[in-house]
C-alpha cells in the first residue's frame, strides 16, 4: 500500500501540476501523506501501545500541515489564475480511486489493529471522497470553462484532510490516554 499510495503521489502531483488542477495536487498531497501514514505504519508494527499512537500522532499533523499547505495553493490560484485541465483530472481521479479501493480492500479486516491502522483507514476513505470530487469538478471545469469547480474542490479537500487529520489526533490521543491510565492503575 506504501508503494501504491507513493505512485499515486507522482501521479497526481505531475499531472496537476501540469494540468494547473488544485484539486489534484492536492490529492497528491493527500497520497504523499498517506504514503508516510504506510512508512509509519509499518514501523510501528510490533511497537507498544505508546508508539503506535505517536505514529499516528504525527500523521494526523502532518495531514493538517499539508491541508494547511493546500489551502495556500487555492488562494494563490484564485488571486493568480489558473485554466485546469478538466479530462486530465477525470482521468486521474478515477486511476486514483481504483488504487484506493485496492487498499481499502486490503486494509479491511485490519483497520481496528490499532490506532496507526486506523489512520490508514481514514487516510484512504478521505482519498475515495477526495476522488469523486475530483472526478465532478473536471467535469465542471470543462462544462463551465471555468476555474472555480476546481478551487472550490481543492477547498473542500482541504477541509476532507483537515478533518481527517483532527479525527487521527484524537484517535492517538485517546490510545494514549488509555495506556496513561493503565500505567497509573498499574503503580497503584
Amino acid at each position: 500500500m506504501l508503494l501504491i499510495n507513493f505512485s499515486q503521489a507522482l501521479l497526481a502531483g505531475i499531472v496537476g501540476f501540469i494540468a494547473q488542477s488544485t484539486s489534484l495536487l492536492g490529492a497528491g498531497l493527500d497520497n504523499l501523506g498517506d504514503s508516510f501514514v504506510y512508512f509509519a505504519s509499518l514501523y510501528a508494527v510490533g511497537r507498544s501501545t505508546t508508539a503506535k499512537s505517536r505514529v499516528a500522532k504525527l500523521s494526523g499533523v502532518l495531514l493538517i500541515t499539508l491541508a494547511i499547505g493546500l489551502l495556500v495553493d487555492v488562494v494563490r490560484r484564485f488571486v493568480t489564475g489558473s485554466e485546469p485541465v478538466g479530462w486530465a483530472m477525470i482521468i486521474v481521479a478515477i486511476v486514483n480511486a481504483g488504487s484506493n479501493m485496492w487498499c481499502l480492500r486490503l486494509l479491511h479486516s485490519h483497520r481496528e489493529e490499532g490506532v496507526h491502522l486506523k489512520a490508514s483507514w481514514i487516510f484512504t476513505t478521505n482519498d475515495m471522497i477526495a476522488n469523486l470530487g475530483i472526478v465532478l469538478s473536471g467535469i465542471a471545469v470543462m462544462f463551465f470553462q471555468s476555474q472555480l469547480p476546481d478551487l472550490l474542490i481543492g477547498f473542500v479537500v482541504v477541509c476532507i484532510v483537515i478533518k481527517g487529520g483532527w479525527e487521527i489526533l484524537s484517535d492517538a490521543s485517546e490510545a494514549r490516554q488509555v495506556v496513561y491510565s493503565s500505567q497509573q492503575s498499574e503503580d497503584v
